[in-house]
């Protein structure tokens, strides 16, 4: 792959809050199409790293670059970037006030200068992808689990963004839900020709979504690894850490 198809550059990511050091750095690539995976153990800073690349935290130093220039969140600049973002948080964060569909229309009334009848047949073409044509109408108190997140991915996409961000997407579902959540991941990826990054601790999802995946270590506060998972799990040559969380445990100190 050539410099031009890298979208997303972090060089020597450093999160902190007041004194703690979350992480430090970090440096990798997202490149066009490829579905990254930020994987590690609870409390090592992967949120925290979703928040740092789309805006809603700023490093402590480093930086991040999308198409090769630099990322100010506070900058006139990053509007025009973040609009190119389409992000799916681990709740959903619908409005409990408004339907799926006003939920759904809420970016394209924003952002572009559509018709109200062209944005309803976007909404529900949107809304058709993730497989909730016809709901519409209804309220996400009324939608299970699953539904909620698909209603938030439709959202996420209403505006055909180039950059899909995904906060531990199955958090709270169950397994047969969290596969089509999955199959849907990678069919939205390829249908919009989007670039994925998703944040999740769930060995499933990583093994069938991933094409990368980024090892966060709280202990040593750096990535361990930035590589195909299921090239990692028996990889000798690969970080332990790694190797035993991509296989649950079941590894000891001689393997």
């Amino acid at each position: 792959m050539t410099d031009s198809e890298i979208i997303i550059q972090a060089d020597g990511l450093k999160m902190q809050y007041g004194n703690y050091v979350v992480m430090e750095s970090l440096d990798f690539v997202v490149r066009r199409g490829e579905v990254k995976v930020i994987m590690g153990g609870s409390g090592c800073g992967k949120s925290t790293l979703l928040k740092h690349l789309i805006g809603l935290e700023r490093a402590a130093a480093g930086e991040i670059r999308y198409y090769g220039k630099v990322f100010d969140p506070d900058a006139v600049s990053a509007d025009a970037i973040r609009r190119r973002f389409g992000v799916l948080f681990q709740s959903g964060a619908l409005w409990s006030s408004m339907s799926v569909a006003e939920n759904v229309a809420m970016p394209l009334e924003e952002y572009t200068d559509l018709k109200p009848s062209e944005i309803s047949e976007i909404v529900e073409f949107k809304l058709s992808l993730v497989g909730l044509g016809g709901f519409g109408h209804r309220f996400p108190a009324e939608l299970s689990g699953g539904m909620r997140k698909r209603a938030g991915l439709a959202r996420a996409i209403a505006l055909d963004p180039e950059i899909l961000f995904f906060d531990e997407p199955s958090a709270g579902l169950d397994p047969l839900s969290s596969r089509r959540l999955d199959d849907l991941i990678l069919e939205l990826r390829d249908a919009l020709g989007a670039t994925v990054v998703v944040v999740t601790h769930e060995l499933a999802s990583i093994f069938a979504i991933a094409d990368r995946a980024l090892f966060l270590d709280a202990d040593s506060k750096r990535a361990l690894c930035d590589a195909n998972p299921n090239d990692l799990v028996d990889d000798l040559s690969a970080d332990f850490k790694v190797r035993d969380f991509l296989k649950r445990g079941e590894l000891n100190v001689n393997d």
